[in-house]
């Protein structure tokens, strides 16, 4: 928005929150902002790309080739957010070399590792039915991937050294209705 400096106050009113908890969190990466100044923006914002590891693109790829895979394949904001789709691995064999919309070869998912290796594929996403995600996170743990987001409707298990995230989309509707029947 053209803005240079910013205030810890006013980024506390931007995020809802207290001044100095702005200050606080901040100061626990480092110092960042000029006292009796602010934060300048263009500064503040490289690093905190920094700590959340968004200063580097991502290589994904995703298990799971159907509607829901295909759809986040093509959705524009993981690329400009620095996530960039380099693999895509399915079980149906009559998926195996269709290209998908961005141009993206369908994998069979046993050859995850390879393809993992020669792509640079750092970050599993899992949009595979309940049933099949525990066995797909173990094949993208075995081929040494350390970052999963898992789309399934399923818990999955996986050793320490590997990060999961769960995306629930009834979770999120949960939230609303409770808020919308609050508000009655």
């Amino acid at each position: 928005q053209g803005v240079e400096i910013i205030s810890s106050e006013k980024l506390a009113a931007l995020c809802s929150v207290n001044p100095a908890q702005i200050r606080k969190d901040l100061a626990y990466f480092g110092e960042f902002g000029v006292r009796g100044v602010g934060y300048y923006v263009k500064d503040l914002l490289f690093e905190i790309r920094k700590i959340l590891g968004l200063n580097k693109e991502w290589n994904l790829g995703i298990v799971g080739t159907g509607n829901l895979g295909t759809a986040l394949i093509g959705h524009e904001n993981f690329l400009k957010q620095g996530y960039r789709f380099v693999a895509a691995f399915d079980n149906d064999p009559t998926k195996f070399a269709r290209a998908l919309p961005n141009g993206l070869k369908v994998y069979d998912i046993k050859e995850v590792k390879r393809i993992k290796d020669e792509v640079g594929m750092e970050i599993g996403v899992i949009t595979t039915p309940a049933s099949r995600a525990q066995e797909v996170a173990n094949r993208l743990v075995e081929a040494g991937i350390r970052g999963i987001l898992n789309f399934a409707p399923v818990r999955i298990h996986v050793p320490a050294n590997c990060e999961v995230e769960y995306v629930d989309f009834t979770i999120r509707l949960d939230s609303l209705t409770y808020r919308l029947s609050v508000e009655d």
